[in-house]
């Protein structure tokens, strides 16, 4: 029921999927409210972007948060990983201007964050509850609703003109140990016609097998297959958990999605906030959560250690 930071601060060094450079991530402690902060230390006196709604500026093929001319893009896995973990509070540091992909899923990061360990603060956690079901887009083209219910759980369902991605329909309730276990490792994911266009347009610089899934007209092209045999609507729900999370606190209701992305994720987002008839914000204080008539999500206590 409190705010959680991280332990001990922890980095890495990967590539960046769109411009293909680079890039040295790290994670450090954050006091009580800080949210989570990106600090582009490559910039002249290092500018910081507050990971949050307003602060959106594109979410063509991943989610870019931005103030003035410093940017971050790709942010969705890292913060997908923060919400897996209940961090609320965190610095984040790039030199570039995107979150290294690793290996196209949330696991690594995920390990990352769990390495330097979690330190729970001395100040209650705030929620988003749900009062009334908000939805944006339309069954052809894909839509993302968030509805009342008395836990976070998430359904989500894909539908592309392929063979191997016809209907597939995820749905769980939001844990620690389900975000780990069921989603941390799906991977993102692509068609070969369209990483050629995008190739060609200067983009995925830094993209390969060893951090996306690739599938032609008939079959995965990555040697070892796929870690889920429904591993694509898992990363879409991964993806999804990430751009939510930029409402700033954790979610008590449904999201639902079908064939959604970045941008119906964020614009759902959007109108939530432009509608405070179909939200508040809800403070448990330690005396008043057996009178709490929600299920929070369960974040497991992890001892703090160092890697």
């Amino acid at each position: 029921m409190y705010q959680r930071t991280i332990a001990e601060s922890v980095g890495c060094v990967g590539i960046g999927l769109h411009s293909g450079r680079k890039v040295s991530l790290k994670v450090r402690p954050a006091p009580v409210d800080n949210g989570i902060v990106f600090i582009r230390t490559d910039l002249p006196s290092s500018p910081v972007v507050k990971a949050s709604v307003e602060n959106v500026v594109d979410t063509t093929h991943a989610t870019t948060i931005g103030v003035g001319d410093a940017k971050v893009s790709t942010i969705e896995h890292l913060m997908a990983s923060f919400a897996g973990l209940g961090i609320d509070n965190a610095f984040v540091e790039v030199d570039a201007p995107e979150v290294p992909i690793m290996d196209g899923s949330a696991g690594p990061l995920l390990f990352l964050l769990k390495s330097g360990g979690i330190r729970v603060q001395h100040k209650s956690k705030r929620f988003i509850v749900i009062k009334k079901a908000v939805k944006i887009g339309n069954q052809q083209e894909g839509w993302a609703e968030l509805s009342p219910a008395k836990e976070f759980k998430v359904s989500c369902s894909v539908d592309f003109d392929h063979p191997m991605l016809q209907k597939q329909v995820y749905k769980m309730s939001f844990s620690d140990t389900n975000f780990e276990k069921e989603l941390s490792m799906a991977r993102t994911f692509g068609f070969l016609n369209e990483v050629e266009y995008l190739r060609s347009q200067g983009l995925i610089k830094g993209g390969s097998l060893d951090n996306a899934i690739v599938v032609d007209d008939f079959r995965v092209l990555n040697e070892g297959g796929l870690r889920f045999s429904d591993e694509f609507v898992r990363h879409k729900m991964l993806d999804a958990i990430g751009d939510i999370s930029i409402l700033g606190m954790p979610v008590i209701g449904h999201l639902s999605l079908h064939k959604s992305g970045h941008r119906l994720n964020f614009e759902l987002a959007q109108k939530l906030i432009a509608d405070p008839k179909a939200w508040k914000i809800v403070e448990v204080k330690k005396k008043e959560t057996e009178k709490v008539k929600f299920k929070v999500p369960h974040f497991g206590m992890m001892k703090p250690s160092v890697s």
